[in-house]
């Protein structure tokens, strides 16, 4: 029970900072159109990566496994951010500001709560992939 206790805090430490902190300009290229968000993502799913790789590797000391749950993090944090950030997906819907809200459009107000609604499917898509990667480094080692 420690351990996945240990290890929820550890993929939310590691959520935070590869979102927020470490997240640079470059790496929020991820919203641009065409194909030119593709490096810029692969730039911010590998630092995901690498962090799933180190908690994995610390609680299996397996090669095999780290690189697994690694790649298997990028790759749903690859389509979960496209899907979010791309315009012909949910990054067609913005947010509203305070002192913009009450002037809004019923459509605006719309795509607003579409926009939060949005970004919290985001982060529960992230968080169901920390369970599910916590998991395998409990159950399956």
């Amino acid at each position: 029970m420690e351990k996945i206790f240990l290890l929820l805090v550890l993929f939310e430490i590691k959520h935070f900072l590869a979102d927020y902190p470490m997240q640079n300009e470059y790496m929020l290229g991820k919203f641009k159109d065409g194909k030119d968000f593709i490096l810029p993502l692969v730039a911010h799913s590998l630092a995901h990566a690498a962090f799933t790789f180190g908690i994995a590797f610390a609680f299996t000391f397996s090669l095999k496994m780290a690189s697994l749950l690694s790649l298997a993090d990028f790759v749903i944090h690859f389509g979960m951010d496209r899907i979010k950030a791309g315009k012909k997906y949910l990054g067609r819907f913005k947010s509203l500001g305070a002192k913009e809200f009450p002037l809004a459009s019923d459509i605006q107000k719309r795509h607003n709560r579409y926009f939060w609604w949005s970004l919290c499917f985001d982060q529960m898509v992230h968080h169901l992939t920390h369970y599910v990667l916590i998991a395998c480094i409990v159950f399956l080692v």
